[in-house]
């Protein structure tokens, strides 16, 4: 089973970066930070609707629509990220993915991904729709490629994504999917999501070996 790791360990680790810290103004050690957690959040967010039967074939049937099954996006990031302006294409497909999996509380989301990482709000929001097109392409091209198909079978794909992770981002996520019914803040999210994102285990330090 392939792994974030694997996407992350990879060329396309570095080019998605690289291009996103040129893109964005930002410093590479503060964008791949905030990678490291907005990628593992968005899949528990993910993994989160597919525990459902209809959750599952909603994520399912997004999986196999065209911009997403065939790696495409993983494929062009240096023309993606590689202009003048990101493809606002890629930006609007973005926005549609947070909604739908976050159920609405996207911008809870970019906040608490901006007090974690230091990054300001619209930069975080902008790093969500960025990173989300990126994960629907890889998880496509393994839904394709493995023949996934059933709530069983995208539940296995996304924990093997996640790996050690699963858990922890899935509870996160269900904070802000849930966030009007819940008693955390965004500050005490911000501070689990900090906490994940820069242990030297997490997502956030395997990208920053990445550009060593």
């Amino acid at each position: 089973m392939s792994s974030i790791i694997d996407l992350l360990n990879s060329d396309i680790g570095r080019e998605l970066v690289n291009g996103t810290s040129a893109q964005m103004g930002l410093d590479k050690k503060s964008t791949s930070g905030a990678l490291g957690a907005a990628i593992p959040l968005i899949l528990g967010a993910m993994k989160n609707n597919a525990g459902t039967s209809e959750g599952a074939a909603n994520l399912l049937g997004a999986l196999k629509d065209p911009r997403h099954s065939n790696g495409s996006v993983m494929d062009n990031l240096s023309n993606i990220l590689g202009g003048g302006s990101i493809d606002q294409d890629v930006l609007n497909d973005g926005g549609s993915i947070l909604g739908h999996i976050f159920g609405g509380q996207e911008n809870n989301a970019a906040n608490a991904l901006s007090k974690s990482s230091g990054i300001d709000m619209n930069s975080a929001m902008e790093l969500l729709k960025i990173a989300a097109p990126v994960i629907m392409s890889y998880l496509g091209s393994n839904v394709a490629k493995n023949n996934v198909s059933g709530q069983g079978g995208l539940g296995d794909l996304l924990g093997g994504i996640l790996g050690g992770q699963g858990m922890d981002m899935q509870s996160m996520a269900s904070l802000i999917q849930g966030f009007d019914t819940n008693d955390k803040s965004v500050d005490d999210i911000a501070n689990m999501l900090g906490g994940n994102s820069t242990s030297s285990g997490g997502l956030g330090g395997l990208l920053g070996n990445l550009l060593k």
